[in-house]
């Protein structure tokens, strides 16, 4: 009975070494497609892959914990993802993974990839960055979302997610995951947090405007505002006739304040002709400049009296028509 044992665990051993597998870890090669070569376009809505029949025999034996995650490497290239497995119905030496998923990894198709279990926390915070900012114009972005991270298993850091939505591809890269750079989402409560997205571009904020100087000089370069000036309209008469006495150039503000402020206070200059007027040598000359002002004032009422009289009206004139008999 032992020895019947023995030769089933020696042929297991056998059989797993056949395909490459040793020790007690998964770790295998495989060469990988895309999605598109085996008709599993859901596979582009996730992170899992198709392996094939063997893996699972093996992973069996090993007692791997569920769910199954796996670690992905490109060594040629030195990146690194990981990801979940849908099912293993994959051809020997094959697996199927989304296409996402090898850009990411910069894998082309038939390139060899490395694959190895791995044991990940479960997350809780994961910061997003979306490539374009279309996505924030969705309805409600949070909710597709959450409805597409269903899919996933698991997330690495560095690496840029697709959400399908609308017929239309939204990328986002994933900034950075706590507690691990890379984390499991199967039934866990992980905060959720969003950066700018990559062509965000801040609006320009106003120039801030220069302070205002206190240099007396500038003030006083501002223009003063223009004063208030009474009686600056030209002269009319309550009788209708034209004032041709008033001269022409009396009618701007300065002149008009300047007449003013003459006729009430007489100045200075004027004083002496009045009080001293000229006199000749060798005559007596009395109330010379008197008689001068009373004739310069006397000839503006003379132009008033060379005025056209008014002609008068007829006045009414009773009983001056024609007589008429009444015996015809």
């Amino acid at each position: 009975m032992q020895a019947q044992k023995g030769l089933t665990f020696l042929s297991m051993n056998m059989y797993f070494e056949g395909y490459g597998y040793r020790g007690s870890t998964f770790e295998q090669t495989y060469r990988c497609y895309p999605a598109s070569f085996i008709d599993k376009p859901q596979l582009e809505s996730g992170d899992k892959i198709i392996m094939p029949p063997s893996a699972l025999d093996r992973l069996a034996s090993l007692h791997i914990e569920y769910p199954m995650l796996f670690e992905v490497r490109n060594t040629a290239a030195e990146r690194t993802s990981h990801c979940g497995v849908l099912e293993f119905i994959a051809e020997e030496g094959m697996i199927y993974m989304p296409y996402w998923m090898m850009q990411n990894l910069l894998l082309q198709e038939g390139d060899m990839v490395f694959i190895k279990n791995a044991n990940l926390p479960k997350g809780t915070y994961v910061k997003l960055q979306p490539h374009t900012t279309d996505f924030l114009d969705i309805s409600n972005p949070k909710a597709i979302l959450e409805k597409t991270l269903r899919n996933y298993s698991c997330l690495t850091t560095g690496d840029s997610i697709m959400v399908a939505y609308n017929n239309k591809k939204y990328y986002i890269d994933i900034v950075e995951t706590k507690p691990a750079s890379a984390i499991s989402i199967i039934e866990t409560d992980c905060e959720v947090d969003f950066a700018p997205p990559l062509d965000y571009k801040e609006p320009e904020r106003p120039k801030p405007t220069a302070p205002p100087s206190a240099d007396p000089a500038a003030e006083a370069q501002v223009e003063e505002e223009p004063k208030f000036s009474p009686f600056t309209g030209p002269g009319r008469r309550l009788d209708g006739k034209p004032a041709k006495d008033l001269d022409a150039s009396s009618s701007s503000p300065a002149k008009r304040q300047a007449n003013a402020t003459n006729s009430v206070q007489p100045s200075a200059s004027s004083t002496p002709q009045i009080t001293a007027p000229r006199k000749t040598t060798g005559k007596l000359v009395f109330g010379s400049g008197g008689s001068q002002s009373s004739k310069g004032t006397e000839k503006v009422p003379e132009k008033d009296a060379k005025e056209e009289p008014k002609k008068e009206e007829p006045k009414f004139s009773a009983f001056t028509g024609k007589k008429y008999s009444l015996k015809g």
